[in-house]
C-alpha cells in the first residue's frame, strides 16, 4: 500500500503551499485534486505583505512580484467622482519590505506554485478524489478514487483537508461549519476597459448598497470588477450575465468596457468550523473558514494556515517534537479565523447596508473621515497592519512566552532595515534561530552553538528601539518567523526551560 507522511486533499493555493513547505522541510507528501487541471479562472487576487514576507523562505517573493501588479493606492468614488485617495506607500512605509497591495490572480498563482512543487519532484495527482478514510493509532488509511474510477488505498501519517468550502475531509471528521450565507450575489468580471478607474489603482464605489470595486490587473486596460447584487437579479444567480450589472460600472466608475474575458456569479458564506484538528486530520483554508472576499484576506489566511502547520508537522514526523505540538495549530489559527470572519462581516455589512442613514455614512461621512483617519499615524499603521496581516500574532498561545521591549512571544518580529542591513534576511531559512539587537548575554553563544541554533547579533541602532525591540534582549524565532520566546536576561536558562517544557528539538538531527 502506498505510504506517505502527509496526504494533502486539494491543490489550491493552501494545499500547494503546504506541500511546498513540507517537501522543503524533508517531509514526504502526496497531493491530490478532483480537477483535471489547475484553475483557469480566479476569484482571489490580493497577495498581502505578510504572505510576501513568508514567501521569501521558498524564494517565491520576487517571482510573485514580477508576475503580478503593484497597487499603490485605493480611490473612493461618490456620485461619479473620485472623492478620496489613500496611498499604500505612505501607510506601510517602514513597517514591511512590501508596503503595497499586490495583485496576482489565483490561477497564475497556482501555476507558479505547481511549477515550484514539480521542481522539487512532487506532482499533483489530478482527477483523484478522497472517498473516505479511517484514523488509526499509527496513521490513516484513505480510500481514493482515481481517473479511471478505480478505488485504491493510501497509508499516511496525517491527512490535510485543503479541499475548499465543500470539504470532504471536514464532512468525514464531522466538525461542522456554522455560520451563514450573504443574501447578496457576488460577481466577478475580468474585462478589457478604459476610463479614469483604469489607472493601475484600486477603485471602490460608495454610492449604493451594492458593493462595486475595480481591481487593476497586469497589462494595460485590464481590470477585474467585483460587486454584489441583491434585488430580483439575485434570485437568478445561475442566469446572471454581465449585461445585468454593466450599467453600474459604466455610470458610477466611468468604466468603458470593451471586452468581457470572464464573468461569474456566486453565493458567499461566512463560516468557521468548530475544530481545525481531529486526531490525525487537519483542516486548512476554505475548508476551515470562509468569508466575504471584499477584504482580500481569504487566500492569504489559508496560506498562513499552511505555513503554521507545516513546520509543526515536519518536527513531529522527524521525531523532533511530540505529537501534542500539533494541537497548537488549532489553538493559534482558529481564534484568528473567527476574528477575521467577524471583522470582514462587519465591514461588508457596513458597505452594503440599506437605508438613508447608511447612504449618508457611505457617501458623505466616509470620504471625509477616511482620509482624516489615514493622516493620523497610529490609526494609519493599525489599518495597514490589519489588512496586510502583519498585525497577526499568537500572543497568549501555547508556544508563546515572554516580552522584551514592545515585542511579546507570539508576535511577528518587527522589520528593520538600516544601512543596507535587513533583519529579515536570516528568516529565509526554515529553522529556529535567535536574534539579539545589541550584545548577547553571558552564555548565549555557547548555548546556541551547543543546540545547533543560529545566533544573529545586530549592532544596536536607534531604529531597533523605534521598532519596539529591546537592547541586548534575545528573541527565539520559530521556523515560521514568529517570536516564540522574548527575554531581557537569563537567556540560556529561559531557552532551556522553553525547549524542555515543549519537548522540541530546535536543530535537525544529523544523518
Amino acid at each position: 500500500m502506498p505510504q506517505t507522511d502527509v496526504l494533502i486533499i486539494g491543490a489550491g493555493p493552501t494545499g500547494l503551499v503546504l506541500a511546498l513547505w513540507l517537501t522543503k522541510l524533508g517531509v514526504k507528501v502526496r497531493i491530490i485534486d478532483r480537477a483535471a487541471e489547475p484553475g483557469t479562472t480566479s476569484r482571489a487576487l490580493a497577495v498581502q505583505a505578510r504572505t510576501l514576507e513568508l514567501y521569501r523562505q521558498l524564494d517565491l517573493t520576487e517571482a510573485v512580484i514580477a508576475k503580478g501588479h503593484h497597487v499603490p493606492a485605493i480611490n473612493l468614488w461618490v456620485r461619479g467622482n473620485a472623492a478620496a485617495r489613500i496611498s499604500f506607500g505612505s501607510v506601510g512605509a517602514g513597517l514591511t519590505p512590501y508596503p503595497f497591495l499586490h495583485i496576482f490572480p489565483q490561477d497564475q498563482h497556482e501555476r507558479l506554485l505547481v511549477e515550484r512543487l514539480e521542481a522539487l519532484g512532487v506532482t499533483v495527482e489530478r482527477r483523484t478524489e478522497l472517498v473516505h478514510f479511517t484514523d488509526q493509532e499509527d496513521g490513516i488509511t484513505a480510500r481514493l478514487r482515481g481517473p479511471d474510477e478505480q478505488e485504491f488505498d493510501c497509508r499516511a501519517g496525517y491527512i490535510a483537508g485543503c479541499d475548499g468550502a465543500r470539504s470532504k475531509v471536514r464532512e468525514l471528521i464531522g466538525t461542522g461549519f456554522p455560520g451563514g450565507t450573504y443574501r447578496q450575489i457576488f460577481y466577478v468580471a475580468d474585462v478589457d476597459a478604459a476610463g479614469p478607474a483604469l489607472n493601475g489603482e484600486l477603485h471602490i464605489d460608495l454610492d449604493e448598497a451594492d458593493f462595486l470595486a475595480v481591481f487593476p490587473l497586469a497589462g494595460e486596460g485590464k481590470a477585474r470588477l467585483i460587486g454584489t447584487v441583491r434585488d430580483a437579479r439575485a434570485d437568478r444567480a445561475d442566469a446572471l450575465t454581465f449585461g445585468d450589472i454593466s450599467d453600474r460600472a459604466i455610470t458610477h466608475l466611468k468604466v468603458e468596457v470593451r471586452k468581457v474575458n470572464w464573468f461569474s456569479a456566486y453565493h458567499v458564506h461566512h463560516r468557521v468550523t468548530d475544530h481545525f484538528r481531529k486526531g490525525r486530520a487537519f483542516l486548512l483554508g476554505d475548508a476551515a473558514h470562509i468569508h466575504s472576499p471584499a477584504g482580500g484576506q481569504g487566500m492569504n489566511t489559508g496560506i498562513g494556515d499552511a505555513i503554521n502547520l507545516a513546520w509543526k508537522l515536519a518536527a513531529v514526523v522527524a521525531g523532533r517534537a511530540h505529537d501534542r505540538l500539533l494541537d497548537s495549530y488549532e489553538a493559534e489559527r482558529i481564534g484568528f479565523a473567527r476574528r477575521l470572519v467577524a471583522s470582514t462581516d462587519r465591514a461588508f455589512s457596513f458597505a452594503t447596508a440599506d437605508g438613508a442613514l447608511a447612504n449618508i455614512l457611505r457617501t458623505r461621512v466616509a470620504p471625509l473621515l477616511i482620509p482624516m483617519a489615514i493622516a493620523f499615524r497610529p490609526l494609519r499603521e493599525f489599518m495597514f497592519r490589519t489588512v496586510s496581516q502583519i498585525k497577526l500574532n499568537y500572543r497568549n498561545g501555547p508556544l508563546s512566552r515572554g516580552v522584551a521591549g514592545d515585542v511579546h512571544g507570539g508576535d511577528r518580529l518587527p522589520w528593520v532595515q538600516t544601512d543596507g542591513v535587513d533583519n529579515f534576511a536570516p528568516l529565509a531559512t526554515m529553522g529556529w534561530q535567535v536574534h539579539v539587537y545589541g550584545s548577547p548575554g553571558a552564555g548565549l553563544n555557547a548555548w546556541c552553538a551547543a543546540h545547533g541554533v543560529p545566533l544573529h547579533v545586530y549592532a544596536w541602532r536607534q531604529e531597533y528601539e523605534t521598532a519596539g525591540l529591546a537592547r541586548d534582549a534575545f528573541y527565539l524565532l520559530r521556523p515560521d518567523t514568529y517570536v516564540a520566546l522574548a527575554g531581557g536576561s537569563g537567556a540560556p536558562g529561559a531557552l532551556e526551560r522553553y525547549v524542555a517544557d515543549h519537548g522540541i528539538e530546535l536543530a535537525p538531527r544529523s544523518g
